[in-house]
């Protein structure tokens, strides 16, 4: 995402006319999954690639846009619903609708686990609303030796509004997960793991509003800016993570037999 690989740079508008014209063709998209409401496409690589780009998409019925939003936004509530996660917290904010942040996730064993420090940024547009990040380097938050760092090269949602009290979830992502992956893995991303993860997303969207009425329920910094008490960060602190600079792993020769369905949860 971004621009001439070099320099580290806030989306502007047309970034998220981009992205939201992404989520919405269907041009060079093939459909890898579609079943109980939830559509998985690939695009532009290989089905061996590791680097492939992801899109899905799923109807949530009884849940606003607006709740959803809420749902991706609120790392307090993460854990409650990301079984994949390990840790994410906010480091930094760059303006009123961009930031700085970690996130930690478990990969299916016997792989080892990934994480990332991206440039986050979000702009609500009418009754819609879109969340995009890519890996950005901090001094601070350097990789770490029981993680490899993987790079987002353009990860976001597309919430749209759909009726009264429903919405559609489109979750798009093109990563480098650092490592030459088994051909089970990359296959059961789009056939398994993407599913699931959309699905959970929409369960989480239909308990927050109860959730949140017993956690600060007036507690909302990505609407409220003026809430947000992290400390500022400059975008000349930062640098675009390049995956070549990264530790590769080679783990095709992994074996199947060790995953297990709760080590798929996304």
């Amino acid at each position: 995402m971004s621009r001439g690989g070099e320099m580290v740079y806030i989306p502007d508008d047309s970034d998220f006319s981009s992205f939201r014209d992404q989520c919405e063709s269907l041009e060079g998209w093939h459909c890898r999954y579609n079943k109980a409401g939830v559509t998985v496409w690939s695009q532009g690589q290989e089905e061996s690639c590791t680097v492939q780009k992801i899109k899905t998409r799923i109807s949530c019925k009884d849940v606003p846009a607006e709740t959803l939003y809420d749902v991706l936004h609120d790392t307090s509530y993460r854990s409650k619903w990301d079984s994949n996660m390990i840790e994410t917290y906010d480091i930094g904010r760059l303006t009123v609708n961009a930031d700085v942040g970690y996130y930690s996730w478990k990969c299916p064993s016997p792989l080892k686990n990934r994480d990332f420090v991206t440039l986050r940024s979000w702009l609500p547009l009418g009754n819609d609303y879109m969340i995009i990040n890519y890996s950005v380097k901090h001094p601070k938050y350097p990789p770490r030796k029981d993680f490899v760092r993987a790079v987002s090269l353009q990860t976001g949602y597309l919430i749209k509004a759909n009726g009264d009290g429903a919405c559609i979830l489109y979750y798009l992502t093109q990563v480098d997960p650092r490592g030459s992956l088994p051909k089970w893995v990359v296959n059961r991303v789009s056939q398994f793991v993407a599913p699931k993860a959309m699905k959970k997303i929409y369960k989480a969207g239909l308990k927050y509003p109860e959730w949140k009425r017993r956690h600060d329920p007036g507690y909302k910094p990505w609407v409220y800016p003026e809430q947000n008490t992290l400390p500022s960060v400059s975008l000349a602190e930062l640098s675009v993570q390049h995956a070549d600079s990264l530790e590769n792993i080679d783990e095709t020769g992994l074996p199947e037999e060790h995953l297990s369905t709760s080590d798929h949860e996304a």
